[in-house]
């Protein structure tokens, strides 16, 4: 059947990667096969509602968007999120994909713009990687490492020479776990190391941390 299951679809300003601030419309699908230790969206670990592809893009619609973001959980966990990723590019906005790198992205449709993770130590997770992944996108996609401690910053920083991330890649993106890292301790690494990479702080928790699926 051509159904997802659903957590939530909102609208909000986009509080991080290339389009940060921007109003954008939010589907977040259910499920995931990880378990980052970080994680500030369990809630859509399980539950949801199963809609169909055509009342999904139909609500997405109704809000006249320019950037959308399909975000988890895990998107791709679920099959029929390939097809909703091209359908949602009839609608002539700006759509991006958060994965969490664990998933193959082949087929994922080329007019998307992947945001794609790389799973640090701290994450718990690092052995769920797949750099193959790396070969898959395009320039114009984002790589994104959450940063839980120094470790993870001197691993981060390995990988990004390792595998050539800021050459290879218009974004490189890093973002302090807020439970365990102040953003300006990050900064304050990244200046000293004169790193090619972007400190990206969440911009949603900063302006309604207090406020459930913003």
């Amino acid at each position: 059947m051509n159904q997802l299951r659903i957590t939530e679809i909102f609208y909000s300003l986009q509080g991080e990667a290339r389009t940060v601030g921007k109003p954008t419309v939010f589907v977040r699908l259910t499920g995931c096969p990880l378990r980052c230790q970080y994680c500030d969206t369990a809630y859509a670990f399980s539950g949801g509602t199963l809609r169909n592809i055509d009342d999904i893009i139909e609500e997405v619609a109704s809000y006249n968007p320019r950037y959308i973001t399909i975000t988890g959980g895990e998107p791709l966990a679920q099959a029929n999120c390939l097809t909703l990723l091209s359908r949602l590019c009839d609608l002539n906005a700006e759509i991006s994909l958060e994965t969490s790198g664990a998933l193959d992205v082949g087929a994922v449709d080329e007019r998307i713009n992947i945001v794609m993770d790389i799973k640090t130590p701290g994450s718990g997770e690092v052995d769920r990687n797949e750099y193959t992944n790396i070969q898959r996108l395009k320039p114009s996609d984002q790589i994104k490492f959450v940063i839980c401690s120094r470790q993870d910053y001197e691993w981060a920083r390995f990988k990004i020479d390792e595998l050539n991330l800021s050459d290879r890649f218009d974004e490189v993106l890093l973002s302090p776990s807020q439970m365990e890292l102040k953003a300006r301790t990050l900064a304050d690494w990244m200046l000293e190391d004169h790193l090619h990479a972007r400190l990206q702080i969440q911009l949603h928790k900063i302006l309604w941390d207090d406020v459930p699926g913003r």
